[in-house]
Order: structure tokens, then sequence, then C-alpha cells
């Protein structure tokens, strides 16, 4: 319990430095939505945040983890009018998460190998074969993150100047990890303090229910990174976050997430990399040869 104390506090800290970034990437039916959470955070109680927490912990399901229904009750209270029930979502929203390749280390977050650039060919091409005809493409700032990006565009015929950059999602450290990582105390608080609320905020950004005014599922592709990667995995299922460290992704790899109306979130897959041979699979930077 006490990380997540730690994390509500370090979040509320920070929630001001990130709304109006945030408010840049909010499509769609999303807006009004994220408006209304930005409202009631101020109004929300300890007691409340920890019940659901203790919920989630027991393996129950939170149904309005987006707080939707809770923004329409505070709305209806706010302004003393009570409003009609809003029309019932129909559409699913896919987002699909992809690991950048295989990339040597630099001071601007790295550059793809040789063998980088041939995992983010294929899995342009995987997703070329899915058919899916993607409604938007975002993509980490990172440079690894980018040359990927630019790889896949080329496979999925999608437009590069309509692709977004988002500052929320380079890689860090989400949350301290149960089990503890092999560093100490004092590193994975700081790493913690610096990228926990921007990566927790990725979440909010791009993880929600479509609205009613949405009637065709969207597919939304996310190029980033796998700590970023694994710590929503967790927070959409609603698993314990600090589980993100106990799986692994490869690089180039492909993990489906779909948000239902209903407020389910369901995983396709995770960490795909079927479409690669076994000798063109990698997890992590290659070791620097000894000069």
């Amino acid at each position: 319990m006490s990380i997540w104390i730690l994390r509500n506090c370090v979040f509320q800290a920070m929630k001001f430095q990130n709304i109006w970034r945030s408010l840049g990437a909010v499509g769609g039916g999303s807006l009004a939505t994220y408006v209304g959470l930005k409202l009631i955070e101020r109004n929300q109680t300890h007691e409340a945040y920890h019940e659901k927490q203790e919920m989630v912990g027991r393996g129950g399901w939170c149904h309005d983890w987006d707080q939707r229904q809770l923004v329409q009750q505070k709305l209806s209270s706010e302004s003393g009018i009570e409003h009609e029930q809003e029309p019932e979502a129909v559409a699913l929203r896919h987002i699909v998460l992809v690991r950048h390749g295989e990339y040597k280390a630099s001071p601007d977050g790295g550059h793809l190998t040789e063998l980088g650039r041939l995992q983010a060919h294929r899995t342009g091409q995987r997703l070329h074969e899915m058919g899916v005809t993607w409604d938007h493409v975002v993509a980490s700032t990172m440079s690894r993150a980018q040359e990927t990006a630019m790889i896949i565009l080329k496979q999925i015929n999608f437009d590069p100047l309509k692709m977004k950059r988002c500052e929320l999602l380079p890689e860090g450290t989400p949350c301290p990890a149960d089990p503890p990582q092999n560093r100490s105390v004092e590193s994975v608080e700081r790493a913690f303090r610096r990228d926990g609320p921007r990566i927790e905020a990725a979440f909010r950004r791009y993880f929600f229910r479509a609205s009613p005014e949405q009637k065709q599922d969207s597919y939304l592709l996310v190029i980033g990174h796998a700590n970023v990667i694994r710590y929503l995995v967790c927070r959409a299922l609603q698993f314990s976050p600090e589980a993100w460290t106990r799986f692994t992704l490869h690089h180039g790899s492909i993990t489906w997430l779909t948000v239902w109306p209903t407020g389910y979130v369901t995983l396709r897959c995770l960490g795909d990399t079927g479409f690669m041979s076994i000798n063109e699979l990698t997890h992590r930077r290659p070791k620097e040869q000894a000069k």
C-alpha cells in the first residue's frame, strides 16, 4: 500500500505540470472526460482511492476504472441539473503496443542496430498483414522508437506527418517493482519520482472507453519501450503495477489490448514475435565489444 500512497502523492504534485501536455493528445470524445477527471481529482478522498486499489488487489474488477460514470455524477452534482442518461457506447478501442527494435546506447536515446532495423521491418510487415486501418499512430520521442516508427510506417502505408510524438512515452521507471530490482532503494525512488507520474499520465491519456459518439471500432498504434508497455499492460488489466518486471518483451514485439464499451479490458496478445525467426529475437542491448 505504501507504494500506492507515494505514487498518488507524487502524481498530485506534478499533475498541473502535465495537464497542458496531456490535453494536446486527447482527441475524439475523450476531451470532456479528461477535463472532468481534472475537476473531480481534487475532491477525491484518500479513503476512496485506497478502497479502489484494495478491491483491485483482491482480484476484483473496477468497472468504472476510467471514471466515466463518476464524471457524469460530478457534473450533475455541480450543475444542480439532472442530466439525461448518457447513450451507451458501442465501439471497441484497440490499442496495439510495439517495442522498438534492438539498439546501441547513445546520449540521445540510442540508435537501431542492423538487426534492430530488420526487427522493425518484420514488425511492420506483420502489422500490415493484420489488415487494420490505423486511426492514430503515436511514438515515444526517443530516437530508437522514432527510427522504429519510421520503418513501420512505410510498411503500413501511414503518413509520417500524421504520426504524433509523445513526451509521456519515453523509457523510465514507472514504479518500484516487486520483487525489487537489483538497484539501490534510493536509485529506484529517484527514478520513480522522475518517471512515475509521466508514465501514469500516458496510461490516462491513451486508455479509456470509447465515447457514445464513436460508432466504429478504432485502432491506435503506440511505439515505445519495454518498461512503459509492461506497466501499461498491468494498469489496463488491473494487475498490481509493481509486477511490471515479472515478464519480458522482445524487441519489435506486438502487444494488443482491447477496451470494451462495458469497461472490460482484454489482452489479445502479449509480446508476440512469432513472425520473426529464432535468430532474430533479442530483448537486451548487444554487449559492447572490448577494444
